[in-house]
Formats: C-alpha cells, structure tokens, sequence
C-alpha cells in the first residue's frame, strides 16, 4: 500500500512483487522514472541532428550512390526492356520488329524449321546460327503447301533486320585520304583469276590493299579463264568511269602506269598468305614499294583479312556493293530480262551449280547415270589441279559433309519442302548444265515457268556477248540481283554476295 511520510514532500511507495521486479530490466525501470519533460527534449535534439545531416551535402551524394546501385541492380535482373543492343554499328530496328508472328527470328537469307514449337536453329546473313527458343502457344492450322496462305508466305519479303547503308568515314580516315589520292610515287597493280565473283572480290580486295599501301591504283587485269577461255578486260564488264568516280576520295585510280614509271621493274609477289592483317601488309610491301615504285601481286583470293578496321570494311563495302557497276551494255539486257521475269508477278532466282567443271572441282557426282559419272572421273584424273580442297575425301565422304552442288531432283525436294507454289516463275542462273537440258527435268516436269537468258532474250540480243562466260554471268547476277527470292543449290561467291541485297 501507497504510504505517505510526510506532508512536505509528497513521495509515493509503490509495492510491486519481486517477481515483477526480476522481469523488468534497468533501462525500463530507467525509463519509468524518466519524467516525460526530459523525454521531450531528448527526441527534440535527435530530430534537430538528423534534420543538421540531411542538409549535408556528402548525405545527398551517398544517397544518390545507393540509389543508382539499386537501379543497376534491378536492371541487371530485368534485361528484357534493353534487348538488343546491337552489335552492329548500322541496325536499327527494334527486337519485336526481328521476330515474325511465328516466333521465328526474320533474317535475309535465313531458313528455319521447327516440328515441335520448342527449338529452331535461325541462321542470318552472316552465315553464323543463332538458337532461339520459342515459347509454348495453341497449335494453329497448317495450311496446305498451294493454299493461298503458303504461297504470300513464300514470297514474303524479309525486313533486312535493320541494316542501312553505312559509310561514314571517320576524320582522321578523310585526313589521310588527301595524302593517298595526291601520292604520285607508289603504284599496285594486280593481277585477278578465277570466275566473275571470284574477281570481283579480289578487286575489292585490292582496292584495300592500295589504300593500306597507300597508293595508286592500277586497273585490274584479268586473268584469261583456263576453264571458260574468256579474254574480257575490266572495261568489258565493269564501268571503269564510275569505279574511278566513285572512289576519287579514297583511292587514286589509274587506266596505266604514268611514263614515269613505265620502264620499272615491278616486285612481284605471289604468295600472300591466307586472311593476312593490314599490319602485315605494311611491314612486308611499304618498304619494297617505296624503294621501287611498282608493286605486282597476283592470286589476292582470300588473302586479306575479312577483319578489318571500321574504316578499311566500310571501304570495302563501298567497293562492292557502289564502286563496281557493270558496264551500260550489260546492265541494260540484264535490267530488260529482268523487266521480262517480273512482268507476270514475282519469281525466284535459282543459281544451279551443275556445270560439268563443278563437278570437277567439288570431287562430287552428278548422279544421272553411271557414263556422266566416269567423265567426271576421267576429267578429274586428267586435271587434278581442278580439284579443290579436302582432296583425301571419297565422294561419299564429301556428300555426307554438305560439301557436293546438289542436283536437279535435290532441289525440287527442296523447293516443295520450302513451299514454293507449282506455278512459280523461275530463273535458273550458270551455265549449261553436265547432261544438258534432260538434267534438269526433275525441275521442269514440277515447275514448268522455268527460263534462263537464252529463253527470255530475243533474236540477236546475246549474240554480242557469246563465248564470254563473264560477261553472261554478270547478266546471270543482275537478273539474280532483282528477283523476290534467290537460292543457291551449293555455296559460291554469288551467294555471298547476293545475301546483301
């Protein structure tokens, strides 16, 4: 019980049991006795101390700190919102605009085939395969192989996953441009092999190796073809104005060497090796061109690197795909053919390769019947340096590998698992095929609108560029160039080259 001593001082007892007692520890028998006044004051100075450190400037700096860390943190756990960022310095379209309404990732050249809606391999312009995993949906109605559906389907357009012409040259790229199109003591010239896309990558190429070089230009010569036979020069099958007017900027360009530099001896060189950096070049041609004036190189097939500083690749584009225009005449039965193939709706390009040197050269047969295989053979014992790589390879082997054109009936098979409607206009590119006409009668008995340039030209028209095999197969890639949809029956330049388009 409360028991008051005295009339003074007014104190209170209060008894508690020890049990009580026992439970409550100092700090809350502390806080008891605490009188709420002090109390008061305490919780106004704490406000006043912490209110003294938000003003502080390093408070808001650390703040800001944490709470950029946070958002990095949550954005690294989140990447859907910044897909993609694009590899290329030139794509611009977004990641839903690449993916069809089937899941498929949209490319050029791309074909994809999935059974079960879980798995595709998606292969782009590049040549290189990109897995891409399809979520689960509601299976939809297939539609029949001629319905109206699988043939827009077939001649759908591919949206060129955002590339764009690209050749903004960097400043220092310009800067040294005045230096190279003045220099009027070093000049290359090479000599290029092969077959009309084989030589125009090698002029492309040279055209780089010029600029490394820092030098002038001569124009390409031409190999005469040991296959075709053909004696065409640069100006018989590229506009040589426009190669030079296009390039003014980047490269000099010269129909001859000046007189100065008549009578020099070139160095020759004739084995640059494979995928060579420009580096390379400058350490092992800069001195000897100096020193002579003249540089020769021969066979530059795959000799520079496909790695090359931004610069040097967008040169080499602008070489390509600009600077290297077929002469008017070509162009202009090649534009007429074309004219004639789309007259009637779109059509497909199909660049057969089963000439009987292809053949040849692939270590591969044609399959028609047992007599056209031993010619092959027989060619092939006889020239053995026609065939090319992976010579320890049987045939078989080289089927097995993906490595052989494949023939007539293989691309019918392959045409109808594609989609590809029965009354399809085709345009079959490259030359006379091993076998004839009745080679290609698998083609022709499922697609009969099946023509080539000797077929839609009039009377007389190709008789001007006859017996020149690079002359025809540029009017081939123009026709190839403008049509909906192209397909190659086995791997070559012209593909490369086409997939840009």
């Amino acid at each position: 019980m409360a028991k008051s001593k005295s009339n003074k001082n007014k104190v209170s007892y209060i008894s508690v049991p020890s049990q009580i007692i026992n439970s409550l520890s100092a700090s809350s028998l502390q806080s008891l006795l605490t009188s709420p006044k002090k109390s008061c004051s305490r919780s106004k100075a704490r406000y006043l101390s912490l209110l003294t450190k938000y003003r502080s400037p390093s408070f808001w700096v650390f703040f800001l700190f944490l709470f950029g860390i946070l958002g990095m943190l949550k954005l690294g756990f989140n990447l859907n919102t910044l897909i993609p960022y694009s590899p290329y310095p030139c794509a611009t379209s977004q990641f839903h605009a690449l993916v069809s309404s089937n899941g498929y990732l949209k490319s050029h050249m791309s074909i994809a085939s999935n059974e079960n809606g879980q798995k595709a391999e998606v292969f782009d312009s590049l040549s290189h395969s990109l897995p891409l995993i399809l979520k689960e949906k509601e299976e939809e109605p297939k539609s029949e192989p001629n319905s109206d559906k699988a043939i827009s389907d077939f001649w759908k357009q591919p949206d060129g996953l955002g590339y764009r012409p690209c050749l903004d040259f960097t400043r220092d790229y310009q800067k040294a441009s005045v230096v190279t199109v003045k220099d009027r003591t070093k000049y290359l010239m090479v000599v290029v092999a092969g077959g009309l896309n084989q030589q125009r990558n090698q002029i492309v190429d040279a055209v780089v190796i010029a600029r490394i070089l820092g030098a002038a230009l001569v124009v390409p010569i031409l190999q005469v073809n040991v296959i075709w036979g053909d004696e065409s020069e640069f100006s018989d099958i590229f506009d040589m104005e426009h190669f030079k007017k296009v390039l003014a900027n980047d490269v000099r360009i010269v129909s001859s060497l000046p007189s100065t530099h008549i009578m020099t001896r070139p160095v020759e060189e004739k084995r640059t090796p494979l995928h060579v950096s420009p580096s390379w070049i400058r350490s092992r041609y800069l001195k000897r061109i100096k020193r002579e004036g003249v540089l020769l190189l021969r066979g530059l097939d795959s000799r520079l690197s496909k790695d090359l500083p931004s610069d040097l690749q967008k040169l080499r584009c602008k070489v390509a795909f600009h600077a290297l225009r077929f002469a008017p005449p070509i162009l202009g039965i090649g534009n007429k053919l074309a004219e004639r193939m789309r007259s009637k709706g779109p059509y497909l390009a199909l660049h057969l390769r089963m000439e009987k040197d292809v053949w040849v050269r692939t270590g591969c047969l044609p399959g028609l019947s047992h007599e056209y295989d031993e010619i092959v053979n027989s060619e092939r014992i006889q020239r053995p340096e026609l065939l090319t790589a992976r010579s320890k390879m049987t045939y078989h082997e080289r089927k097995l590998a993906g490595l052989c054109p494949l023939n007539a009936v293989e691309v019918t098979r392959l045409l109808k698992a594609l989609g590809a409607p029965k009354d399809a206009r085709i345009y079959w590119a490259g030359g006379e095929p091993l076998g004839g006409r009745e080679a290609l009668l698998p083609l022709t008995r499922e697609f009969s609108h099946f023509y080539n340039k000797e077929d839609l030209a009039l009377p007389g028209e190709l008789e001007p560029f006859a017996k020149r095999a690079s002359v025809m197969a540029a009017i081939d890639y123009i026709v190839s160039e403008n049509s909906d949809v192209f397909m190659p029956s086995h791997g070559g330049n012209m593909g490369h080259a086409l997939q840009v388009y």
